[in-house]
């Protein structure tokens, strides 16, 4: 190889990383903000009695109800809100806050480039897959079936970065 083939070469390889590492930040970065979310929402549940989330859905779902009675989601909102306890509520709240929680610090463990948050967040993620995969055999679902995939390719994009952290020692 000449030295332009070898340079053109670097430049590909520099471009794979450039491109692994923007697509590791952008899948950080979209966990993190869920993670708000899930934060922000168990917070909200913490003041939201089950009967004034039943009053919320009714007039969400009313027209999308009216106009198909079979309608999955409207069907499986209702009935949701409906039959939430006090109990249930609490399990959500705690659910929420605790996987918000979680993975928020794992999320700033690897934007600051620490070392041993990429294996954290590798078996903690894996953990909330299987979690997702034992929802998916009980209520099936293609939001969840998206999640998955998304956490899978997190996960990957996480290890690709690991490795090449590791290798170039920063």
């Amino acid at each position: 190889m000449d030295a332009r083939n070898t340079a053109t070469l670097r430049m590909k390889r520099l471009d794979k990383a450039e491109l692994r590492e923007l697509l590791f930040r952008i899948s950080i970065v979209l966990k993190g903000l869920n993670a708000i979310l899930e934060i922000a929402g168990g917070i909200a549940l913490m003041f939201i009695s089950p009967r004034l989330i039943a009053r919320w859905v009714d007039p969400l779902t009313r027209g999308e109800f009216a106009e198909e009675s079979r309608d999955f989601l409207s069907n499986y909102l209702r009935h949701a809100a409906t039959h939430i306890s006090l109990g249930g509520q609490h399990f959500i709240v705690a659910y929420l806050l605790g996987h918000g929680v979680v993975k928020f610090f794992l999320v700033v463990a690897l934007l600051r480039n620490k070392l041993w948050g990429y294996p954290a967040a590798m078996v903690v993620f894996g953990g909330f897959i299987v979690y997702q995969i034992y929802l998916l055999a009980l209520y099936g679902g293609l939001g969840l079936i998206a999640l998955t995939i998304f956490d899978v390719i997190v996960i990957l994009l996480i290890w690709l970065e690991y490795r090449a952290v590791k290798s170039h020692g920063k």
